[in-house]
């Protein structure tokens, strides 16, 4: 099994991991495959959080997002999206980058698929 069984427990017991290349983001992973680096993970972004320096995001898997906290705005769509809003990508949409002027708290599932 490339993810652990994992019963409930509360998010806050997964180690959490600042970003290096964008000051106020950070993760916590729920869970990871290290062979295709599909995770499940909570992404926290502190009240004025800017991820312009990692640019538009593409990538080649499936992302499923559902905004539990706060919200982002959409630096290239000029849209904000709030508390329980939700989002379905698939492999090769552009998203991003964001600001997060009040802060956000995002659960994100990635995996492959079609």
């Amino acid at each position: 099994m490339a993810k652990p069984e994992l019963e409930f427990t509360d998010y806050r017991k997964f180690a959490e991991t600042p970003f290096t290349n964008v000051k106020g983001l950070s993760e916590r992973v729920i869970a990871a495959d290290p062979e295709t680096k599909v995770a499940t993970r909570i992404l926290q972004f502190e009240p004025g959080t800017d991820t312009s320096p990692n640019g538009v995001q593409v990538h080649d898997f499936w992302e499923e997002l559902y905004i539990i906290e706060g919200s982002i705005i959409d630096l290239e769509l000029n849209e904000e999206f709030t508390q329980g809003m939700v989002a379905c990508r698939p492999p090769g949409m552009k998203h991003g980058p964001w600001t997060s002027p009040s802060g956000c708290k995002i659960f994100e599932v990635r995996y492959y698929g079609k």
